[in-house]
């Protein structure tokens, strides 16, 4: 078992959850995160961080949203690993709100 990214996180990119990954499985896309599934332990920790609720337990994936256990498991080998906090993207304030939260 393991925990992904779901596309909540495409055009923000917050890492709320990186600052408190014990592991540092998260990997930087040009748009979004996603996590390492071999890195990942399950300690859920991440979950509450994440502003756009983006990050689910791969057996609770909302059914709209299951390519994303796919998508995390190919792409983090493209991505930058991420061990801190950064800026989200250009935009993100507004897309977490056309998401509706906050």
């Amino acid at each position: 078992m393991t925990f992904v990214v779901i596309d909540n996180c495409h055009g923000c990119r917050f890492t709320d959850c990186v600052a408190v990954c014990p592991v540092e499985c998260f990997y930087e896309l040009e748009k979004q995160l996603v996590i390492d599934p071999d890195e990942c332990i399950d300690c859920g920790m991440c979950v509450p961080e994440c502003p756009v609720e983006a990050i689910y337990d791969e057996y609770e994936v909302p059914e709209e949203h299951l390519s994303a256990i796919q998508f995390n498991a190919e792409q983090w080998e493209n991505g930058r690993h991420i061990t801190e906090t950064q800026y989200p993207l250009p935009g993100a304030e507004e897309r977490r709100k056309a998401l509706g939260f906050g």
